[in-house]
C-alpha cells in the first residue's frame, strides 16, 4: 500500500509538472521583410515564457509578410503583403492542430482580380474578429475590408474606404485600425492627416452592405505629430496613442464612441521620428513604446489606474531599428523585433517596477517586423 501511495505521487507529481511546462509553451508568429533579406516569410517558434528559451518550428514562404494577427480561435493567421507595386494582398494560412506548421495559403492577388480584388498599396496592419479581416493600407490611403467563410478563409473585398489629405500638401497615410473595448466601433489612424477616424461597425452586414459606417473624425492630433498605433487599458476606459513622428504619447478617455484628450507625454527620448508600436502590460499597470532612428529603444511608463495617466520611469536600449514588440501572457518577458540587426531581443520584465533587464538570448532572423504569441502547446 505504501509502495502504491508513493507511486502515485510520482506520477502526480510528473503529470503536474508536464501540465506546468506545456502551459509555458507558447507558440509566437513572426513576420518579416523578405524583400533584400534571406527571410522566408513567416517563421513559427516555440517560446516557454517561464525561462525565456525558444526553438525553431517552422516557416512558410509569404512575400514581405509585415504584419501578422492570428483569428480569435487561432485556427488561422492572416498576414499583409507590403508592396506597392501591384503585388499587395493578404495571406490567409491554415494553423495545423499541434500548431507547427503554416498550411494551404491563401494569397489574394493571386486570384482573379474580379474574384478577389488587392488590397490598397502597401497594408502595413491587419485585423481580424473571426467574421472580417481588415487592413491599414499606408501609402494606398485606405482601408479594405474582406469577408471570411466558415472555415475562416479570405474572402472577396466587400468594402474599400479611401482617404485624402485634408489639405494640398497632404497625403492620407493609414497605418494601424483596431476595435474598441465593445466592439461596437472600429478606429483607424492616419498619419498623413493627423487625425483618428471612427467607424460604427456593422458585424452582422447583409451581402452587398457596408461594415464600416458613419465615419468621422474622433481624434484630432496636432500637427506633426503623425498619429500610428493604438491600445486599449484592460478595463477599455482608456484609449493610449503613440504618435510616429512626434514622439509623444496621448492618453485618451473613451466613452461609447467617444475620445477625449487627458493627458500628452513625451516618449520618443531621442527626437528620431520614428516611434514605431505601444504594448500594455498583462496586469495593466505598464505601458511601453518603442522608438527607432536614434536612439533606439523602449519607453516605460507606471499607469495611474484610477486617471489613466502615465509616469515615465525609464527607457531600456535595444537594437537597431526596434519596431513591434510582444510581451508574454504571463508578464515576465517582453520580446524586441530588430529590424536592422536581423534578430529579436529578449528582456525580462520585473513585473513591481516595469523595468526591462536584458537577457543573453536573441532569436536570429533576417529583418523581423512583428511578433504575435499564440496559444500555448
Amino acid at each position: 500500500m505504501k509502495k502504491l501511495q508513493t507511486f502515485l505521487t510520482i506520477v502526480f507529481a510528473l503529470l503536474t509538472f508536464i501540465t506546468f511546462a506545456q502551459d509555458n509553451n507558447l507558440i509566437m508568429y513572426i513576420g518579416t521583410y523578405t524583400e533584400e533579406s534571406n527571410s522566408n516569410g513567416i517563421y513559427t517558434y516555440r517560446f516557454n515564457q517561464e525561462n525565456g528559451t525558444f526553438e525553431l518550428l517552422s516557416s512558410a514562404t509569404a512575400a514581405n509578410p509585415s504584419f501578422v494577427t492570428l483569428s480569435p480561435d487561432g485556427k488561422r493567421l492572416y498576414a499583409v503583403s507590403e508592396y506597392n507595386d501591384g503585388r499587395q494582398g493578404a495571406y490567409s494560412f491554415d494553423v495545423s492542430e499541434d500548431k507547427v506548421q503554416l498550411s494551404n495559403p491563401i494569397f489574394l492577388p493571386t486570384a482573379p482580380k474580379d474574384v478577389l480584388p488587392r488590397a490598397g498599396a502597401d497594408p502595413c496592419h491587419i485585423v481580424s474578429d473571426g467574421k472580417y479581416v481588415i487592413t491599414a493600407n499606408y501609402t494606398g490611403g485606405d482601408i479594405s475590408v474582406f469577408s471570411l467563410d466558415a472555415a475562416g478563409r479570405l474572402q472577396p473585398e466587400v468594402q474599400n474606404i479611401a482617404f485624402v489629405g485634408n489639405t494640398p500638401e497632404r497625403v492620407a497615410h493609414i497605418h494601424c485600425i483596431i476595435p474598441t473595448p465593445d466592439k461596437k466601433y472600429i478606429l483607424a489612424t492616419d498619419l498623413g492627416n493627423n487625425r483618428v477616424y471612427r467607424f460604427c461597425y456593422n458585424k452582422k452586414a447583409r451581402k452587398n452592405a457596408e461594415v464600416l459606417t458613419s465615419q468621422r473624425v474622433a481624434y484630432e492630433v496636432s500637427d506633426g505629430q503623425g498619429p500610428r498605433h493604438l491600445t486599449f487599458s484592460k478595463d477599455g476606459r482608456f484609449a493610449y496613442l503613440i504618435n510616429e513622428l512626434g514622439g509623444e504619447c496621448v492618453v485618451l478617455s473613451y466613452r461609447k464612441g467617444k475620445l477625449k484628450e487627458v493627458q500628452r507625454i513625451m516618449a520618443d527620448e531621442g527626437g528620431g521620428r520614428g516611434s514605431a508600436d505601444i504594448h500594455i502590460s498583462p496586469d495593466g499597470r505598464f505601458l511601453y513604446t518603442s522608438h527607432r532612428l536614434k536612439k533606439d529603444g523602449i519607453a516605460i511608463f507606471a499607469i495611474d489606474p484610477e486617471k489613466g495617466t502615465l509616469s515615465k520611469i525609464g527607457y531600456q536600449h535595444t537594437g537597431i531599428h526596434p519596431r513591434n514588440f510582444g510581451i508574454t501572457p504571463n508578464g515576465k518577458y517582453l520580446l524586441v523585433a530588430c529590424r536592422d540587426d536581423n534578430k529579436i531581443q529578449v528582456f525580462e520584465r520585473n513585473e513591481a517596477t516595469g523595468e526591462l533587464t536584458e537577457t543573453p538570448e536573441e532569436i536570429e532572423i533576417d529583418k523581423p517586423t512583428c511578433i504575435v504569441f499564440g496559444k500555448s502547446n
